[in-house]
């Protein structure tokens, strides 16, 4: 199905509500006015296979140029509204785009754009627009709403979010086929997550990502009702669900974690039985976090474990992973294999690289150097992660390969540091990294973002390694802990653990997005 299809039989129905504003556009709205965006790319000389950029924030305006762009057989790369001027400039450059759409949400960057990008025509959405922006509402209106005559399926084209490196583009084949054909996401919405014809999905994340943007989508071609959260709020979250009935959702851990961090009488003031399927990805989840979300909802919380990439998928229900806790999953996409430092596979319950066979190629834009890169002797591809499958083929991830800490030769993966800290009652969040030392090579230092900052930090930081060491071998106890106001982690739930990092080894350049 596709939005054209519901503008027809349920022409009133909410595509989607800004929960914030409160703005509301329907079916035939939304129809509309993706038909007027096409007409205008087509008058810009876009043709099939052209490249679109968006810088916007989550804003009204964000579907109608994605489904303009997708019926008109666009690739639409949407960017991080985080990003400095720079490194904006660098996506645009290298995905090919010949019009930027920016909103003033995205702040004082918009002003800097004109002076570094060249021959790309520039629009501003969803605010006023000052020279050389021209407003993309008036340009769209003075469109027809008809349908543009070679309408093809276009699709987004995002980049890597950076999180240990710059961003890589992936830049999917176009099919050729109509607007109106069925895709995997679709399917696996349905199969997989169980998401309904007319379903009322909550979007608490930016849509500029590929997870919230491609779930919406799917959604929208459902003819359900996305309610888009500007920023994420633990009780705005439980408010909607319950005045919007919502029954199902994408998360991340983070906004789980704020969730339960909320006082008991808040989440007990709000009704979230309507929920019946909530996704989460994007980062490992901690068990003790997972095993109170299922407590508290009931068995409707599902996993999945996948890339921008595309190139493997692996998912869990909750009955599955309360008798295989700390999962993320079976692959239903590609075949896993873990693998050594020589590329071989490895035995059940051993740890090593997690990697895809028999799936979907990997493949960056302009970056074969980054596919080779990921790609081992057997052709099979990986995305840096390190993990382990029990007998029956669930895979249990163990931490990103860069961020391991090796101390005293010793092998130290952060992730399961960063599980145990997160729970005690005082953290909101915890990152951990490895910092130099003379003896052992590497120390690890755990950096805390309390959940009272003015909690006396001295204190405060006693406690907390008391705690680590109580639960966690001699060698994996943080050697320093510090304190942060707010960790840099992303809208979508990674943290910038670089940028940590950095500031221990002395790197200059480092800086919270």
């Amino acid at each position: 199905m596709h939005p054209a299809h519901h503008a027809k039989s349920q022409p009133d129905r909410a595509a989607y509500v800004m929960a914030g504003g409160g703005e509301t556009v329907t079916y035939r709205e939304l129809e509309d006015r993706s038909n007027q965006g096409a007409q205008l790319f087509r008058s810009l000389g876009l043709k099939v296979g052209d490249v679109i950029a968006v810088f916007m924030d989550n804003n009204a305006r964000y579907f109608e140029i994605a489904w303009a762009a997708q019926r008109s057989g666009l690739y639409f790369t949407c960017i991080s509204s985080k990003l400095t001027a720079a490194e904006v400039q660098y996506i645009v450059e290298d995905c090919g785009a010949k019009v930027l759409i920016a909103s003033p949400g995205v702040g004082p960057v918009v002003d800097e754009l004109p002076g570094v990008l060249k021959g790309v025509k520039l629009y501003m959405a969803a605010g006023p627009a000052k020279p050389p922006y021209e407003s993309w509402e008036a340009a769209r209106d003075a469109m027809p709403a008809e349908r543009i005559a070679d309408e093809a399926a276009g699709s987004d084209m995002l980049y890597s979010s950076g999180t240990t490196g710059r961003p890589k583009g992936v830049k999917p084949a176009l099919t050729g086929l109509p607007i109106d054909s069925p895709n995997a996401l679709q399917m696996m919405a349905q199969g997989l997550f169980g998401f309904k014809e007319g379903c009322t999905y909550l979007s608490p994340a930016p849509l500029y990502h590929a997870a919230p943007l491609r779930w919406c989508m799917s959604v929208q071609k459902l003819g359900g009702t996305v309610i888009v959260m500007e920023k994420y709020d633990p009780e705005a979250a439980l408010a909607l669900i319950e005045q919007h009935k919502v029954d199902c959702g994408q998360f991340v851990p983070t906004h789980f974690v704020r969730m339960l961090k909320l006082p008991e009488e808040v989440r007990a003031k709000y009704d979230v039985s309507s929920m019946k399927s909530a996704v989460h990805a994007a980062a490992p989840c901690p068990i003790p976090v997972k095993e109170q979300m299922i407590a508290w909802w009931g068995p409707v919380i599902y996993e999945y474990y996948a890339g921008t990439e595309g190139n493997g998928f692996c998912f869990i229900t909750a009955d599955e992973w309360l008798t295989h806790k700390g999962s993320v999953g079976k692959a239903v996409l590609g075949e896993l294999k873990i693998c050594s430092e020589e590329g071989d596979e490895l035995p059940p319950r051993s740890e090593g690289l997690v990697c895809f066979a028999n799936g979907p190629p990997l493949a960056y834009h302009n970056a074969p150097e980054k596919v080779a890169e990921s790609t081992n002797k057997h052709g099979w591809t990986t995305l840096g992660d390190v993990g382990w499958v029990d007998e029956e083929g669930y895979l249990y991830l163990t931490d990103r390969k860069s961020f391991m800490i090796i101390s005293g030769g010793v092998n130290i993966y952060p992730q399961e540091i960063e599980n145990l800290l997160v729970t005690h009652p005082k953290v909101a969040d915890a990152a951990v990294v490895g910092a130099p030392d003379e003896e052992m090579g590497e120390k690890v230092v755990a950096v805390i973002q309390p959940l009272d900052w003015d909690e006396d930090h001295e204190s405060l930081r006693t406690e907390l390694l008391a705690y680590a060491r109580q639960n966690l071998s001699h060698v994996k106890s943080p050697r320093v802990l510090d304190f942060m106001k707010e960790l840099p982690r992303h809208p979508t739930g990674k943290l910038y653990k670089r940028l940590i990092r950095d500031a221990y080894w002395g790197k200059e350049g480092s800086r919270i997005v």
